[in-house]
């Protein structure tokens, strides 16, 4: 990829995913001067976490920047929310850090995989302080993208996802 704005990958105003930090926009490009160097790099704003990414155009591809998901990526995504929890026997450590993993991947999929596998109904036993925290991260993380891609606010992400899982309890049960 040339370092020049005729093959830029993404445009002001895009919404792009980070894996370790979900959804953002970019908000400019910006030229900075390091050492006699010029850099091109993107200006990724998360409204979230109130916080400014700036990423070099030519490791766009290579921190795993991507454009959001689409909506056929996403189906794939609801769908493994639909399906069995599988939770390991393996210590909980073990099992946090794979969850970690997976959040940080970016992969919609994946993250899907984290919600399932943590999500419990109201009449479910009460989970532990940090397996609710994985979860909740996982969740926004989520309806974040879901928000994104079908253009609704994080809430309704977040009510479509927890209707999918709670009607998938509902069934197995």
């Amino acid at each position: 990829m040339a370092n020049s704005a005729a093959n830029l990958d993404y445009s002001v105003g895009d919404y792009v995913v980070y894996p370790a930090h979900g959804v953002g926009r970019i908000e400019s490009l910006e030229q900075h001067t390091v050492s006699g160097i010029t850099v091109e790099l993107y200006a990724i704003s998360f409204e979230k976490e109130r916080m400014t990414l700036k990423v070099p155009v030519t490791k766009a591809r290579t921190s795993g920047l991507r454009k959001l998901s689409s909506k056929d990526r996403f189906k794939g995504a609801m769908e493994t929310l639909k399906g069995p929890s599988k939770v390991k026997r393996t210590m909980w450590s073990r099992r946090a850090q794979e969850y970690e993993a997976k959040i940080n991947s970016g992969d919609p999929v994946a993250v899907a995989e984290v919600v399932r596998d943590l999500f419990r109904p109201a009449e479910a036993p009460e989970q532990s302080y940090s397996e609710r925290q994985i979860y909740q991260q996982a969740l926004e993380r989520l309806a974040r993208e879901l928000a994104a891609v079908e253009s609704c606010d994080e809430a309704k992400a977040i009510e479509k996802i927890e209707a999918v899982l709670n009607k998938s309890h509902r069934l197995a049960a």
